[in-house]
Formats: C-alpha cells, sequence, structure tokens
C-alpha cells in the first residue's frame, strides 16, 4: 500500500475513533474523509474485523461508518440516499446511534419537522 497520499492528520483523527471503537466508549463511529485515505482506513477496519459501511459524498469525500454489527445493519436499511436527505426521523436516530447529545437531536428533528411542514403549507 502506498503510504505517501495519506493525510497523517486525518488518519490520526481515524485512527482515534477506531481506537474509541474497540475500547467501547463508541458503538459505532461516522468519519467523513478523503476518497484517497479510503485504502488506508478499509484495510485497517479488516485487519481489525470491524463492520463498515462506505458512503459516496462527491469525487473527493465519502462517509465512512464502522462499528457494532447491529449498528452496521442498520445503517445499511436507513442510509439509502445522502444524508442531507434523509427524513426527519431516518436523521435523528442516526443521530442517536453515533450518540449525539439527545436533547440536542430532539431539537434537531422538531426544527425540521417544522420546516417540512412549514415546506408543505406554502
Amino acid at each position: 500500500m502506498m503510504m505517501q497520499n495519506v493525510n497523517p492528520t486525518d488518519m490520526k483523527v481515524f485512527l482515534n475513533h477506531v481506537y474509541e471503537f474497540k475500547k467501547g466508549v463508541r458503538q459505532m463511529v461516522l468519519y467523513t474523509m478523503n476518497r484517497k485515505n479510503l485504502e488506508f482506513a478499509v484495510n485497517r477496519l479488516k485487519k481489525q474485523r470491524i463492520k463498515f459501511v462506505i458512503q459516496t459524498v462527491d469525487d473527493e469525500r465519502i462517509n465512512l461508518f464502522f462499528g457494532k454489527d447491529e449498528c452496521i445493519n442498520a445503517i445499511r436499511m436507513i442510509v439509502t440516499r445522502p444524508l442531507n436527505q434523509l427524513t426527519p426521523e431516518e436523521d435523528f436516530i442516526l443521530g442517536a446511534m453515533l450518540g449525539y447529545d439527545i436533547c440536542g437531536q430532539c431539537k434537531r428533528y422538531c426544527d425540521r419537522k417544522m420546516r417540512k411542514k412549514c415546506v408543505m403549507i406554502n
């Protein structure tokens, strides 16, 4: 594997996420990264037998979800389109799965539902 294209700062963040997952701090991780670092990340996850899902963001970036089998199985069912196109309910579930502040997720959910309701009225 060619390492000269791997951004060391980006990979330190990724490796910290892997460490936290392995230690049980996180059940699942979403890491948005440059596509050029994907081979390194995938090799590391496979080597450690960590389940993952890759979602294209654009030509340069990808979303890399990894974590417990149950979480990744759910991600395969929930994340079937770009994250900004998820329903408020799917967005809420994803945030909760990622361990985001639940009160913050509730506020986000209500805000998104109200925006959707306003769009439907207009």
